[in-house]
């Protein structure tokens, strides 16, 4: 059973993007661990920032409505269904999701004499009496609180996303893999003004079957500017060239290369399969250059039901001699018919 996002942030299904907001509001504020000291604070602050994510996406909300958690992070559903090939991965930091939902990285500047950048108003926020009733009352950072900021800031607006080719085997893509990919990032400090470089490694579940073009969204992991959020930073699969085999969807292509005699005479042939085994088939029939033989089940999983498989076609190539002596010609001549 997957997570529920509308009851982690306790609204029903078919609310408003407004209703969203405001249930975020509330619950992140309520349980931000620098405000609560539960030990599941931590825990219930990373569900709702996850929550939030889902649902305020229009198309992260419409998957999970019709496929759950499930379909939403397994791209799950039919080829031309809400999932396609989207695949969604949290990135893991509740508190980048805050910063960026707030305007800065310090979540309680808004409520003092110092604003934070491109900070949403104090009125826009609906808060639980006083939601940092157990932080010092006069003083952050040195300066005095403000319960009425007077400056009136506009909306952050997000950076385009970040796009990277993630080139892998067929081989991986056969059996399923882990990639791990290092990014650099700047980070706001806490004035909200300077920034830091990061490093971060971000984990990638490659699926048994993925197609090519299949993109992987981590939200919000580029650079943190003052007056922007984050760039989305999305990996885009790209079959890597394989040595032996073409790939066609979910089939395989093998090209096998037999001499003019044995595709005139017959012949039998191995062939080798991802899974690293050999096939042997007998040919009886004259092999025409380009003609292929369809071995089935033998090919990729299908991204969608990857205990199936699509096919291995083999593609012949007729090798012919560079060149026949005065003797060969004449009995080909006498043998062969004319076409």
């Amino acid at each position: 059973m997957g997570k529920d996002y509308y009851r982690i942030l306790g609204i029903q299904k078919g609310c408003s993007d407004e209703d969203i907001k405001k249930a975020y509001r509330k619950q992140a504020l309520k349980w931000h661990p620098d405000k609560n000291k539960s030990p599941s604070a931590e825990d219930k602050f990373k569900e709702i920032a996850e929550a939030y994510e889902v649902l305020s996406d229009p198309k992260k909300r419409e998957i999970y409505d019709q496929l759950g958690e499930e379909g939403l992070k397994g791209g799950s559903g039919g080829p031309n269904g809400p999932g396609g090939n989207f695949h969604y991965t949290f990135h893991g930091d509740p508190h980048a999701t805050f910063a960026a939902f707030f305007g800065g990285s310090n979540p309680f500047e808004m409520f003092f004499g110092r604003r934070m950048p491109g900070c949403r108003d104090e009125e826009d926020m609906e808060v639980d009496s006083d939601p940092f009733g157990s932080f010092t009352a006069f003083t952050m950072n040195g300066f005095p609180r403000d319960r009425h900021p007077s400056s009136v800031q506009h909306r952050c607006k997000q950076d385009p996303p970040i796009i990277h080719d993630l080139k892998v085997s067929l081989e991986d893509i056969y059996s399923g893999c882990t990639k791990r990919m290092k990014i650099s990032r700047r980070r706001l400090n806490p004035d909200g003004r300077t920034v830091r470089m990061e490093d971060k490694i971000l984990t990638i579940e490659i699926k048994k079957g993925w197609k090519e073009g299949t993109k992987i969204t981590f939200p919000k992991e580029g650079d943190e500017t003052p007056n922007t959020i984050p760039a989305d930073i999305v990996f885009v699969i790209k079959d890597k060239p394989h040595n032996r085999f073409k790939r066609d969807g979910s089939n395989i292509i093998c090209p096998v290369q037999v001499s003019l005699r044995e595709a005139l005479c017959g012949c039998s042939v191995t062939v080798p399969t991802i899974e690293g085994k050999g096939l042997s088939i007998t040919l009886h029939e004259v092999v025409k250059p380009g003609m292929r033989r369809r071995l089935v089940g033998y090919g990729l999983p299908l991204p969608k039901s990857s205990e199936q498989r699509g096919d291995l076609i083999v593609e012949f190539e007729v090798k012919f001699p560079e060149s026949l002596s005065a003797s060969t010609k004449e009995i080909l001549k006498r043998h062969l018919p004319v076409v």
